[in-house]
């Protein structure tokens, strides 16, 4: 017997369909669909095995690299967290500064015309090169007019001297007519005694020996004043006089006016705002520095230096001393070494002409800006700094954080 017959004689009651062997397929009849039926009823050696579904061995490798790879990752985050935690505040960083430089605008306090400008827009000078200059004419008179003034003086005192030793003989030659006198009234006072004498001729003695003696009293008070107009020295040099003195400041004035009528740079560096000034302007001494009308500006070249404004909460660990490395926005990809010379002892908002009040109960709180000054270290060949040019700095405090800040 066949497979199939065998099949076909089994009854197979489970709900589904029964196989038998009338019902072999005809021409009329399609042949039905295989029923399902168990593993286990059918004979081994005519059912295929199915193969159980395997993982190809590159699978696994793919997923274990995936998984280091990504363990390897957050190892290097964790690590690069670290070194950055424990490398911070280092480092203080701010890019509101700026290069400053000294500045001045250049006047004189002395009035008058303007004659020669002697230097051009952009030019850059030395300490003592002539900037501008006055007409000097007004202060050579008036110096020339002190100078007459001081040497007439040094001539009176020269004569009150000798006034003074003129009185001194005046008073020697009194005083011997006091002695004459004197002599002449004792002895008429010694005849008149004796009847020898008449009394007109004892009160004539005696009334010119008064007149004598208050003579010599009269010589020596004006002897007095002369020696105190001498100052109580009647050898004083006359450069020592106080009214030598008096005329000799009004000369050094009238020098000292005629030196400001020509205006030199009080330090080298680059002048500007010389369009300003025209030759023939009145230059109004008490105004010329406010109107800058009658005033040169001028920049230094030498004395250059960067004020940061620094947050408070970036200054715990920076002093002075601390060096700096300092960029320019102008010449990107340079770098200025730089010095931290002073730190504020004041925020930037105290010295504020209006400061910020918070009594109205209405408070933000704001972190302050402290203004730290950073000396710029400069070398020959750099680019040039220009007052006002926005730099990025960062200090370096040397600080470093430990572990057990992590805990």
């Amino acid at each position: 017997m066949s497979n199939r017959a065998q099949l076909a004689e089994v009854g197979f009651d489970n709900g589904k369909a029964e196989l038998r062997r009338d019902d072999a397929p005809t021409p009329d009849r399609p042949a039905p669909k295989p029923v399902s039926r168990p593993r286990e009823l059918v004979p081994n050696d005519n059912v295929e095995q199915v193969a159980e579904p395997t993982t190809p061995p590159g699978d696994s490798r793919r997923r274990l690299l995936r998984i280091l790879l990504t363990a390897a990752g957050i190892l290097v985050v964790v690590i690069g967290s670290l070194v950055i935690y424990l490398h911070g505040g280092r480092y203080a960083s701010t890019d509101d500064a700026y290069v400053q430089a000294a500045k001045l605008v250049v006047a004189t306090d002395v009035s008058g015309l303007v004659s020669t400008v002697d230097v051009r827009e952009g030019q850059e000078v030395r300490a003592g090169d002539v900037l501008f200059r006055l007409d000097p004419r007004q202060f050579e008179i008036a110096l020339n007019n002190a100078k007459a003034q001081l040497n007439e003086t040094a001539l009176t005192i020269e004569s009150m001297k000798e006034d003074y030793k003129r009185m001194l003989s005046d008073i020697k030659a009194q005083q011997s007519q006091v002695s004459l006198d004197q002599a002449t009234f004792d002895r008429f006072a010694t005849l008149v005694r004796s009847d020898t004498a008449s009394r007109a001729q004892y009160d004539q003695a005696r009334f010119t020996l008064a007149t004598d003696q208050n003579k010599m009293e009269s010589l020596k008070q004006q002897a007095q004043v002369q020696l105190a107009r001498l100052a109580g020295n009647p050898d004083i040099p006359v450069s020592e006089h106080p009214q030598y003195q008096q005329i000799q400041a009004q000369v050094d004035e009238a020098q000292r006016q005629l030196d400001h009528s020509v205006v030199r740079a009080p330090f080298s560096g680059i002048v500007t705002q010389v369009d300003a000034l025209q030759p023939g302007t009145y230059l109004v001494s008490q105004t010329a520095a406010l109107t800058s009308a009658g005033a040169i500006g001028l920049v230094s070249n030498e004395r250059v230096w960067v004020d940061a404004f620094m947050k408070e909460t970036d200054l715990t660990y920076a002093k002075p001393g601390d060096p700096v490395a300092i960029s320019v926005d102008t010449y990107p990809g340079r770098t200025w070494s730089g010095t931290v010379q002073s730190i504020s002892p004041a925020s930037a908002s105290q010295f504020s002409v209006l400061p910020a009040q918070n009594a109205s109960g209405n408070w933000v709180k704001v972190v302050q800006r402290i203004p730290v000054r950073i000396s710029v270290q400069r070398k020959p060949g750099d680019p040039v700094l220009r007052s006002g040019m926005s730099v990025s700095v960062d200090i370096a405090t040397g600080h470093r954080r430990s572990w057990r800040d992590l805990f």
